[in-house]
């Protein structure tokens, strides 16, 4: 008080602190540090055999060396729900270049963040330890800023280590800090928590155990702060809630809506990688269900507003989506493999059949037709992103695939059955007709044709052609029983006139202009 009567008498204005606005002082914002409490293995309840060995193995490496060291993150949270977690990361006090010195296969990652690959096995039976250094909790408004994103502002975040773009969102966040604080920035208490294998103890600071089991998400501090410094956690909370069957808690749930438009200054090819993930993690329909109901169903994801788009929905269009979402549900729960390009073709099929219809109704032929389309549907919803070309490889193909199935002669299937994309290609024919947009016999005949051998798919085409030939005689015969004016005779008219124009000769083409009879 005394101070601020001298610096009246003498003229002095008092200092605005950091990040003052409208002439009033701010408060530097409390780090949300909680309080650490360490939980044993008697209340927690994680069973220790469902813990990797390697992630085991990772932490107590650390830790013989010196260093503090948990399994940590959603690996935890699964635990004490009492799942067997599919992925393992571990926190820690020692740097990334301290922790890759300790192993053998090791490499460190990453701008934004920097993180450590601990890698063991190879080809497909590797496993990769993600091993993060704990980071100190920093005030946004301390950060330096720049006015761009990553790819456009890459000279300004040389050598910087904590950096946000304009809008609070962190670019880069590369410091240091205790444990407590760690905690802190982590996106939600029941991913705030580490686990200790060697003594069974739990280290919570924010009540994540409590919120595991009332099957709560809470946001860490104040929510519209954390969405603003990563909008991906507006996805993230969406994917969790999804995930896990878990309620979002009012106060995490209310700024949902309005910080949505902060996802559009986040790169898209980070936005379609958290897409899939929320497509792919075993509950898509739950996801989309989710999306809907925190009303981020319409202007997050240009893929799925296709799927949502009101004025072009129509059963057979939802039960196709709903049996392609069905299905890789399914597969996710039986560990096999879910290509992105296979859900996403299916997504965008009706985008594209509607696409292809058009043109072909311009005077299109068809298979260009069907390319001019697969081109116009990927432009308008995928846009630029990591490994477009493969993936709009991969969908092209499926699509372009669809009617090659409707040629069952020649060396047509023999040469289609041995396409690397053919499975994919069956799969999606498959779903076609379960939606009852294909023949359901057409099907049966590829799968029964790819499993044979090559007598049997001899026979099987003797019978597809007789199959075929029947057909294209019925309205034929339909015609010949109708007499000149039968439905359906102008097919056979046409054929007719081809027939009539091989012995050309005495007086030019004959009543090649009678087409209208």
């Amino acid at each position: 008080m005394i101070k601020s009567l001298i610096d009246k008498i003498l003229g002095k204005a008092p200092a605005k602190r950091a990040g003052a606005t409208g002439g009033k002082s701010a408060k530097a914002p409390r780090i949300p540090t909680g309080k650490r409490v360490d939980v044993p293995a008697s209340e927690h309840g994680i069973d220790p055999t469902l813990v990797d060995d390697r992630a085991r193995k990772v932490v107590e490496t650390l830790q013989d060396a010196g260093y503090e060291a948990y399994i940590v993150g959603g690996a935890v949270r699964d635990l004490i729900l009492g799942h067997r977690p599919k992925d393992f990361d571990v926190a820690t006090n020692a740097t990334p270049e301290q922790v890759k010195g300790l192993f053998r296969r090791a490499f460190i990652i990453g701008r934004r963040f920097r993180i450590v690959h601990v890698v063991y096995g190879r080809g497909r039976e590797h496993e990769v330890i993600e091993v993060s250094t704990f980071r100190a909790y920093l005030d946004a408004n301390a950060a330096e800023q720049v006015t761009g994103n990553e790819k456009t502002s890459r000279k300004d975040l040389a050598d910087k280590t904590h950096v946000v773009d304009a809008s609070g969102r962190v670019l880069r966040d590369n410091v240091w800090g205790p444990q407590d604080q760690d905690a802190a920035r982590r996106d939600f208490t029941v991913n705030a928590m580490y686990y200790d294998p060697r003594t069974g103890n739990v280290v919570d600071y924010h009540g994540g155990i409590k919120d595991a089991k009332k099957r709560v998400l809470r946001m860490i501090g104040d929510p519209e702060t954390r969405y603003r410094e990563d909008p991906v956690r507006i996805i993230r909370v969406v994917r969790f809630a999804a995930k896990l069957g878990f309620e979002i808690e009012p106060k995490t749930r209310a700024p949902l809506q309005e910080m949505a438009e902060l996802l559009s200054n986040v790169p898209q090819s980070r936005l379609f990688d958290e897409m899939i993930k929320l497509l792919q993690t075993g509950h898509a329909q739950a996801s989309l269900d989710q999306l809907r109901k925190q009303g981020l169903d319409r202007g997050v994801f240009p893929i799925l507003d296709a799927v949502f788009d009101e004025a072009r929905r129509h059963p057979g269009r939802d039960h196709f989506v709903q049996l392609a979402l069905a299905d890789t549900d399914r597969r996710v729960s039986e560990d096999k493999p879910v290509a992105p390009s296979f859900l996403l073709a299916c997504l965008l099929w009706h985008d594209v059949l509607d696409h292809w219809k058009r043109n072909q109704a311009q005077g299109e032929p068809p298979f260009p037709a069907l390319q001019s389309a697969t081109d116009a549907v990927f432009d308008a919803r995928i846009g630029d992103i990591s490994g477009r070309g493969k993936l709009a490889a991969d969908m092209r193909e499926i699509w372009t695939m669809q009617p090659r199935f409707d040629r069952r002669s020649g060396n047509g299937p023999l040469t289609l059955v041995e396409q690397p994309r053919f499975r994919a290609g069956f799969d999606f024919l498959r779903l076609r007709a379960a939606a009852g947009e294909a023949d359901p016999e057409l099907a049966k005949w590829w799968e029964d044709f790819s499993l044979a051998d090559m007598p049997e798919r001899r026979d099987l085409m003797d019978v597809a052609r007789q199959q075929d030939l029947a057909k294209r005689q019925q309205p034929r015969a339909a015609g010949a029983d109708g007499g000149e004016g039968a439905v359906g005779g102008d097919a056979p008219a046409k054929k007719r006139r081809r027939r009539r124009r091989k012995p050309a000769g005495e007086g030019g083409a004959p009543a090649s202009g009678e087409g209208g009879d």
